[in-house]
């Protein structure tokens, strides 16, 4: 009885919030691809990249080079810089500067010939490959692993409760607001829909399922099947389904400070794991585990790990990479396979690190993105501590205020303006190093995360990493918020700031971030609207419009569970995937419904592909060609024959050196018609203040006018010297790999010749 109304409940009212996660039926396409040239056909192999800075990827890559009138193919490598653009789970690559090219078998008359050809072909090229084999091959470029400082790890309150309970949490001392034309007034400062009679004093408190009454704010509260008829017109919708019995109505916990609760149906029922040296609780939606050697209890929540020997505490927090090794051992096809993300050093953990590498970006059209800001009043600003950066407080958006310049977030977009008011116009140039400098301590601190690459008359184009949607890598695992509280706005609007706790916040491999309440999502009202003209609280308008991940309206969700609450933050894959599926909501990788470029409200922004690339040509795909052509990182050529390298050379393939060959490699060229654009600088390097999440991603330094044609690209390796060395075996084992693991992600199985 319990379990159906429970999932009766969690059907028709659920609501949550994905950030970001992964497709069950990710795009393949495939490689390698190939491009028309003035002397024949370019065969381009998978790339291989070395390091992804914003959007500026460095890469090498294999090809061969058909040439009209000539027998056998030209085999060679090639180093590159381009620019990549994220669309659904594909991404295209595109400016690309040849920096190095190295020709093993062919000519000496013949390889600056080449060389210039390539260069001046790929130029006007475009490639796409999709987000599984760009971010699988990231895995095997050294990157700068560094994670955030200032980041708070301090625990919340956590409450334990062995009754299905719900959290029901105010952000501060409950502020009361009158709502117009009623006898009643509401809460402003908390998601969920509770109002008090004016009359009465008493308060009511719905689910739209289960109504609650209590004399305080802060309880006890009493379930009710007789709340106040204008009420229930005001907050239950036509969908609402009354509850006709309070039996099973969930127990309501309030708390006016950061807090998590932790509520099991039943006494905890702990179950054994990896030959009982883990144990953890199956009756709960936490992610709840005893090491069995030491007696520690470890709690996950919002992505941090806490530990205690008791339930009364003290927790402390844990960095994913210090927890016990008997983690990593968790079976992925157990209940609580999922938890295996939080744990540095999986396969499930290093995949979210890398996908964390690559960026939302879009093309917006200069005459669409419109911006209104509006204020509770004239506007007002803070500082930002350490900085010479203010923010606007007594408005939705983010506002920043930068040596007498005004320029404001949207959606993942940067606008500048004269005045606080206005009007705005699409940014083409921010102060990166001043807005590199905010701290996790500031409300916008995520506006660091939002870059401006480059632009042309038309369109500017823009990007975004996870940060902006307050999730980072930190030590080898992803977690959601700074853990700093930030007081809300208080005016004749209720302003809140993105909380860390209190949402219930949990990721799995497969779905990403999704928002609760302790117990079951269908408890939650997001962005309660008060029927019948009576007003509204509004949420801070970050990240799309959402307070913290989930304030603003039901967008996104059903999900899983481990026993109760249909949870997705603790299951494994294949029961994720039954539940997602058997309620019609899809996975949803960073590409797809959750990236704030394709939302309907602001998809007019968009430029259109022919407007965004033009100039450009797309390479095509041979199905009769294999991807098992590989370059090392000293440019040498070689073949996967079943697993078994070998090399180009002498016009033909051979069998590789057993051993790493330490002789220098010749034949390298530089195109001899390549020349840096003068209009546009390196990269800039990070703060030393402000580490970088994974990758360090400060977006560059912009032109200081605008191109009357989009710029190339940034290039800051055109004069690099490739490493001396021979044929390298590890390097081409990890490439493999990386493809391997690529494909696998694709759903596809390894094709050999």
């Amino acid at each position: 009885m319990m379990s159906t109304v429970i999932s009766r409940w969690f059907h028709k009212i659920i609501v949550g919030v994905v950030l970001y996660g992964f497709s069950y039926g990710a795009i393949a396409l495939e490689w390698p691809q190939e491009v028309q040239t003035k002397l024949g056909i370019l065969v381009v192999y998978q790339p291989q990249p070395e390091s992804l800075n914003g959007n500026v990827l460095q890469s090498r890559a294999a090809m061969s080079f058909e040439v009209k009138d000539q027998t056998d193919p030209v085999f060679g490598a090639f180093w590159f810089s381009a620019r990549i653009d994220t669309t659904d789970d594909v991404t295209t690559v595109r400016n690309i500067q040849v920096t190095e090219v190295r020709w093993p078998s062919s000519t000496e008359e013949d390889q600056q010939t080449f060389t210039d050809t390539v260069s001046e072909a790929l130029a006007t090229t475009s490639f796409e490959i999709s987000m599984e084999r760009l971010s699988a091959s990231l895995e095997t470029a050294e990157q700068e692993k560094r994670s955030l400082d200032n980041i708070k790890n301090d625990a919340p309150e956590i409450i334990f409760s062995s009754t299905l309970s719900v959290l029901l949490s105010y952000d501060g001392e409950p502020q009361f607001r009158e709502i117009e034309n009623s006898p009643y007034e509401r809460i402003l400062n908390t998601p969920f829909a509770v109002a008090r009679d004016t009359q009465s004093k008493k308060l009511y408190l719905s689910s739209g399922t289960y109504w609650y009454v209590a004399e305080n704010p802060m309880g006890p509260w009493q379930v009710t099947l007789y709340p106040p008829e204008d009420l229930v017109s005001m907050v239950n919708t036509e969908e609402d389904e009354p509850a006709k019995s309070t039996a099973n109505a969930p127990h309501i916990i309030t708390s006016d400070v950061p807090t998590e609760l932790i509520s099991t149906d039943g006494s905890p029922n702990w179950q054994s794991l990896i030959d009982g040296k883990l144990l953890y609780v199956s009756n709960t939606e936490t992610a709840w585990i005893r090491e069995t050697t030491s007696g520690d209890m470890y709690l996950l929540l919002s992505g941090r790990w806490f530990k205690s020997k008791k339930q009364a505490g003290p927790w402390a927090f844990v960095r994913g990479d210090k927890l016990p090794e008997s983690f990593k051992d968790i079976p992925p096809e157990s209940d609580i396979g999922g938890l295996r993300v939080s744990v540095a050093g999986t396969d499930e953990a290093n995949q979210a690190m890398l996908d964390a590498q690559i960026p939302q970006t879009a093309a917006i059209k200069r005459d669409e993105a419109k911006l209104e800001v509006e204020y509770d009043g004239e506007p007002e600003f803070e500082a930002v501590t350490g900085t010479s950066v203010s923010y606007a407080v007594n408005t939705s958006t983010q506002v920043l205020l930068i040596n007498k310049v005004y320029y404001a977030v949207d959606n993942g977009v940067w606008f500048t303006s004269a005045s606080a008011k206005g009007p705005w116009i699409v940014a083409d140039d921010i102060p990166n190093e001043e807005i590199a400098k905010i701290p996790a301590s500031s409300p916008v601190y995520n506006t660091t995360y939002v870059q401006v690459y480059d632009s042309t008359p038309e369109v500017v184009y823009v990007g975004y990493t996870p940060g902006y949607m307050w999730s980072y890598p930190y030590y080898g695992v992803p977690i959601y918020g700074t853990g700093w509280y930030y007081p809300p706005y208080w005016g004749r609007y209720y302003y809140p700031r993105p909380p860390t706790w209190g949402l219930h916040v949990g990721y799995n491999p497969w779905t990403g971030w999704n928002v609760g309440v302790s117990w079951s999502n269908g408890f939650y009202r997001a962005g309660v609207v008060w029927g019948g003209g009576y007003g509204y609280h509004r949420p801070y308008r970050c990240c799309g419009g959402y307070y913290g991940g989930g304030y603003r309206r039901p967008v996104v969700i059903n999900t899983g569970n481990i026993n109760i609450g249909n949870s997705i933050s603790v299951g494994n894959r294949t029961k994720v995937s039954n539940r997602i599926n058997s309620t019609n909501i899809n996975g949803n990788r960073i590409g797809k419904q959750n990236n704030l470029y394709n939302r309907p409200a602001t998809r007019d922004r968009l430029a259109s592909p022919a407007v965004a690339n033009k100039n450009l040509k797309k390479a095509t795909y041979n199905k009769n060609r294999s991807n098992d052509v590989f370059a090392d990182k000293h440019g040498n050529v070689a073949r996967d024959n079943q697993g078994k390298w070998e090399n180009r050379s002498d016009g033909k393939w051979n069998t590789a050196p057993a051993t790493r060959d330490l002789s220098k490699p010749a034949n390298i060229n530089k195109p001899s018609n390549i020349n840096k654009p003068s209009n546009i600088s390196k990269p800039s390097t990070l703060p030393s203040t402000r580490p970088s999440t994974l990758p360090s991603s400060r977006p560059s330094n912009m032109p200081a006018t605008m191109p009357s044609s989009r710029p190339s690209n940034m290039n800051n390796s055109i004069n690099r010297s490739r490493p001396s060395g021979g044929f390298d075996h590890q390097s081409l084992n990890r490439s493999r790999q990386a493809r391997q693991s690529g494909m696998a992600r694709e759903g596809r199985g390894r094709v050999h010749r």
